[in-house]
């Protein structure tokens, strides 16, 4: 069975409903799935097999740069040659913090498992649905 975990950071709510849909697609592929808001998860994420990373766009259009983006430069390192997986929302601008976010991931040596998903402002059915599918790529 595969460990892997969500973590995320949500101002909203909206990036928090990404990941539950997530978390569930990893479960239902049968993944031994945790799910983390970026100050509850562990410091040493190496020990699972798959990861899931959530943030939203702020600023202009940036990660969120007091907890989140902190937290994730800590995790970097131990994501060469790991399946992981990019989600998040955005109010405004085209996605530019998503591709930028993508290419740090993939210089760290990351592999991208799955198209990342993005939704401008509310996750609806569709965007809830790609991140279920997001999860089940993560979890078999």
């Amino acid at each position: 069975m595969k460990k892997t975990a969500v973590i995320y950071w949500s101002g909203t709510g909206n990036t928090e409903a990404m990941a539950n849909a997530v978390l569930e697609g990893m479960k239902q592929a049968g993944a031994d799935a945790a799910c983390f808001e970026v100050d509850g998860a562990p410091s040493d994420v190496s020990g699972y097999d798959a990861l899931a990373f959530g943030c939203p766009a702020m600023g202009a259009e940036v990660l969120e740069e007091e907890v989140f983006a902190p937290a994730f430069d800590g995790w970097k390192a131990q994501l060469a040659g790991k399946p992981i997986a990019l989600f998040g929302s955005y109010g405004w601008g085209d996605g530019e913090w998503m591709r930028n976010w993508e290419d740090d991931c993939r210089a760290a040596g990351a592999k991208l498992a799955c198209e990342s998903v993005t939704c401008c402002e509310a996750p609806d059915d569709v965007a809830l649905g790609a991140c279920c599918a997001l999860g089940k790529t993560l979890g078999e």
